[in-house]
């Protein structure tokens, strides 16, 4: 688990947080903020959580079912939305009474600040993350942003609770979200896509196929693992490797993956948002938790929950 931010002294150990949907990214926030014991108190309401025995018998943990299940001694100073962004248009009405005195932090794709503060009122503190699934170990990387509303202790205390996964990012300007969602939310997806590509290639000139999937595992992992100690610039990082590995890069042709390359783009005007759940404006975003990437023929087709891109990505592709 990466180090989060110190928590220290009887402030951080009266903290009081209100955990709303505790799925795969609600699960791994909840786990970071019991090691980090950044809470003396974490009310979460799912009515099936995603937790393991330890969380869910942990002293400082209370579960409820619904929203009418939340002790009436709950005082959060922070509410986390962590459910579906498709079901927050049903949540929010029942923890608005929390506006005011709570910041809401919000973890859900698509929903931007405008949009919540429609449901919790004009004065809510509002704090928008965009987390990825690295999360779930601690490796994770949030990028955040937050309202007018939400005041310095606010920020600093929902710092603290993405910091309990992994590092964070802070941007003044919300209109950079998608962008985010689309880089590093949507980015372990087309890691895993660039690891299954190089497993397949290999098996496809010889290897045999567990060994190929072996090679492809720990050549991504250890690759990562040398670019985050590395002290070059993402930009420079392929020529650098070139310096390494010489002619062999250039020749390993089976893995080009051709134009353009494979990251999310908006939708262009008159075309059908990605996620008819999320409703509003055609943008570049993604389900941080569950989105997976497959071959649908020639094409990489995106699913998150049984609904595809409007937009199909050209897939990797061999010369022939």
């Amino acid at each position: 688990m990466i180090p989060c931010v110190a928590v220290d002294g009887p402030d951080a150990m009266g903290r009081r947080l209100l955990l709303v949907g505790c799925g795969k990214m609600g699960g791994a926030l909840l786990a970071g903020w019991l090691d980090s014991e950044i809470a003396a108190r974490i009310d979460v309401v799912d009515p099936a959580p995603a937790v393991g025995p330890a969380a869910a018998q942990h002293p400082a943990v209370r579960v409820a079912a619904a929203p009418d299940g939340v002790p009436a001694d709950a005082d959060p100073e922070v509410v986390v939305l962590a459910v579906k962004p498709q079901a927050m248009e049903s949540v929010l009405p029942a923890y608005r009474r929390f506006a005011g005195r709570a910041a809401f932090l919000s973890v859900a794709a698509g929903k931007s600040i405008g949009w919540l503060q429609g449901r919790l009122g004009a004065e809510a503190a509002v704090v928008r993350a965009i987390p990825n699934t690295p999360a779930a170990i601690g490796r994770g990387i949030s990028v955040l942003t937050a309202s007018p509303q939400a005041s310095p202790a606010q920020r600093d205390l929902c710092d603290r609770l993405l910091a309990a996964v992994g590092r964070v990012e802070w941007v003044a300007d919300e209109r950079v979200m998608d962008a985010a969602t689309a880089l590093s939310g949507s980015g372990p997806a087309y890691v895993f896509l660039l690891m299954e590509t190089l497993a397949r290639a290999g098996a496809e000139l010889g290897l045999p196929t567990d060994l190929a999937g072996r090679l492809a595992r720990e050549t991504v992992t250890g690759a990562a693992a040398l670019a985050a100690v590395e002290l070059v610039p993402v930009a420079g990082m392929l020529a650098h490797e070139h310096d390494h590995a010489g002619a062999g890069v250039a020749r390993w042709r089976p893995l080009d993956i051709g134009e353009p390359p494979l990251v999310a783009e908006p939708a262009a005007a008159g075309e059908e948002p990605w996620h008819p759940a999320l409703g509003g404006e055609p943008q570049a975003v993604h389900d941080l938790v569950e989105i997976v990437a497959h071959r649908d023929g020639d094409h990489i087709v995106e699913v998150e929950h049984g609904c595809h891109l409007s937009r199909a990505v050209p897939g990797p592709t061999r010369p022939g």
